[in-house]
C-alpha cells in the first residue's frame, strides 16, 4: 500500500524495515500472525443467519413453554488417550530452538458425547472407547460415578446406531426433571444426530431438536465455545502429571479416572452457564455473538498508567510467605541502620530463619516427589492385577450396571467353588495335619524333632 502511494508521486519505494519501523513509531498498533480460517466457515458467519437463527430459537421455546433447565445442548468430542496439552515452560535463557514434552504418545481414540443445559446442569458421559467386549476391570477398578455410561465401537466413534442409545440415555437422565413436558436439544449437523430413528426417538418422548447453522459451531454451540477446550486442556496436564510419574503407557484402566479428575475440574456450574452465556442462548443475545463477527477500526485511547503511591510495610507478625519476606527486609534495614552495638545475634536469626525456609521448601517438594511416586506405584499395581475379564459384548453399559455384572460373576463363580472344596461328599474335608518326617508325630517338624537328636546321641556314645 505504501509502495503504490509512493508511485503516484514517483518517488522511490519504502525499504526493508520500512513496516516494523512504522508499527514501532505508533504505540496504538501491534503485530499479529493471521489465523488460517476456512471459506465456508467465514461465509457462514453472516449476521443475517445468525439473526434467523436466534429468532428460530426464541420463536420454539416460546411456542412450547420451554423453560431454562430443558435447554440442552450436546456433542461428541474426541481424547487421544496418550497425547498431552501444549503449553508454556520456563528454561534456561541460553536455550535455543522449542523445549520437548514426554508423552506417552498412545493414539488410541476415545469419544465422548456430552450434554448440558441453561441452568449449568451436565447430563452423566457417555463414553465411547474402540473395542468388541466391555472389560471388567473399567467398572471395578475406575471411580466412576454409577450413572456414567460406557459403549464401545471398533473405532472409538460414534455412529447411528450409538447416537439413538446416546438419546435413550439423555431420556432417561431428564424425564424425572422435565415431568412430561417439551425438551428442547440443540445439536450440530453430525448424521448421527439425524437419522430415521433418532428422529422418530425425539418426536415420540417430546424431544425438540434444533441444528444449528453448518460451520457455526465455534459461535453458537455452548459446549464448542466455553466446554470442550477446557476440558481437553485439563485431561492433557493429567496425563502430563502420569508422564512425570513414569507411568509411560495409557490404557482405558488410566484414561477414565483421569479423565473424571478433568471432567470434574471443568464441567462446573459456573463454566456451563458462562458457554451458553457466550453462545447467546441464555439469556438470548444474538448481539453478544453478531458483535464478535464485525471489525470496527477506531484510534484507541491511550492508557494513562496509574501509580499508586507505595506505603511503607509496617511491621507485624507475618501470616504469610509474603510477609515473611517483608519482615526481614524490615530487619535488614533496621540492622543495615544500627550502630550502637553489634548486630551479629540479629544476623544469625535471619540466617537461622532462611535456612529455615530453604529446609521447609525442600521438604515440601520431596513430599510432593513421594506422592506422584506413590500415585505412580498404585497405577502400575492396579494394571498388574487387572484382569481382562469380559463382561458383554458391544452395546452400553452404565458403571452400575457393570458393577452388578461383575457382583453378579463374582457369586456364581463362589457356588460352582463351594461344592468342589466340599469334596463332593456332602460335607467339607478336614485338611491333613502336618506330621514330623523323623518321628510320624504332630506339632514339631524334622529340623526340630528331639527324638532324633536323642537317639543320635546315644549311638554316638556306643
Amino acid at each position: 500500500m505504501a509502495n503504490r502511494l509512493l508511485a503516484d508521486r514517483e518517488t522511490p519505494p519504502v525499504g526493508k524495515r520500512w513496516a516494523s519501523n512504522f508499527v514501532k513509531r505508533h504505540k496504538e498498533l501491534k503485530t499479529h500472525f493471521p489465523r488460517k480460517y476456512d471459506y465456508q466457515r467465514a461465509k457462514c458467519e453472516d449476521p443475517t443467519i445468525i439473526r434467523n437463527w436466534f429468532r428460530l430459537v426464541a420463536n420454539v421455546i416460546a411456542k412450547y413453554g420451554i423453560r431454562p433447565d430443558e435447554i440442552y445442548n450436546f456433542d461428541e468430542t474426541g481424547f487421544m488417550m496418550g497425547v498431552i496439552a501444549s503449553g508454556m515452560v520456563v528454561t534456561g535463557a541460553e536455550r535455543r530452538g522449542r523445549p520437548k514434552s514426554v508423552q506417552p504418545g498412545n493414539r488410541e481414540w476415545i469419544t465422548v458425547i456430552q450434554a448440558i443445559n441453561a441452568e449449568g446442569q451436565a447430563i452423566p458421559p457417555f463414553i465411547i472407547g474402540a473395542g468388541q467386549y466391555h472389560l471388567a476391570h473399567w467398572y471395578r477398578e475406575s471411580n466412576l460415578p454409577g450413572d456414567w455410561a460406557i459403549a464401545t465401537s471398533p473405532n472409538g466413534w460414534t455412529d447411528n446406531e450409538i447416537g439413538l442409545e446416546w438419546l435413550k440415555h439423555f431420556d432417561r437422565c431428564t424425564t424425572k426433571q422435565s415431568k412430561n413436558r417439551y425438551r428442547l436439544l440443540i445439536l450440530d449437523g453430525h448424521q448421527s444426530h439425524h437419522s430415521v430413528d433418532f428422529e422418530r426417538y425425539c418426536k415420540a418422548n417430546k424431544i425438540i431438536t434444533l441444528c444449528i447453522p453448518p460451520h457455526s459451531p465455534h459461535l453458537l454451540q455452548p459446549l464448542d465455545v466455553g466446554c470442550f477446550g477446557l476440558l481437553k486442556k485439563a485431561y492433557g496436564r493429567e496425563i502430563e502429571h502420569l508422564i512425570r510419574c513414569s507411568v509411560t503407557h495409557i490404557s482405558k484402566t488410566e484414561f477414565l479416572p483421569a479423565f473424571y479428575t478433568a471432567y470434574q475440574a471443568t464441567m462446573t456450574e459456573k463454566n456451563i452457564k458462562a458457554a451458553f452465556r457466550g453462545a447467546g442462548l441464555a439469556p438470548l443475545d444474538p448481539e453478544s455473538v453478531i458483535s464478535k463477527l464485525d471489525v470496527q477500526l477506531r484510534t484507541p485511547t491511550p492508557v494513562e498508567e496509574v501509580v499508586s503511591p507505595s506505603t511503607p510495610w509496617v511491621s507485624k507478625t507475618p501470616k504469610t510467605i509474603l510477609e515473611a519476606d517483608s519482615q526481614l527486609e524490615y530487619l535488614e534495614r533496621r540492622i543495615k541502620r544500627h550502630k550502637s552495638s553489634s548486630p551479629e545475634s540479629i544476623l544469625e536469626a535471619l540466617r537461622s530463619s532462611k535456612g529455615t525456609k530453604i529446609v521447609m521448601h525442600k521438604v515440601a517438594l520431596l513430599e510432593a516427589r513421594v506422592q506422584d511416586f506413590e500415585q505412580a506405584n498404585k497405577i502400575l499395581s492396579r494394571r498388574r492385577r487387572a484382569k481382562r475379564t469380559r463382561l458383554q459384548k458391544g452395546g452400553v453399559m452404565t458403571v452400575e450396571e457393570g458393577r452388578q455384572v461383575i457382583d453378579q460373576t463374582d457369586v456364581d463363580a463362589q457356588a460352582v467353588a463351594g461344592p468342589s472344596r466340599s469334596g463332593g461328599q456332602g460335607g467339607p474335608t478336614r485338611m491333613k495335619e502336618r506330621r514330623c518326617g523323623a518321628c510320624g508325630k504332630t506339632g514339631h517338624n524334622a529340623r526340630t524333632c528331639q527324638i532324633v537328636v536323642a537317639m543320635s546321641m546315644e549311638e554316638y556314645s556306643d
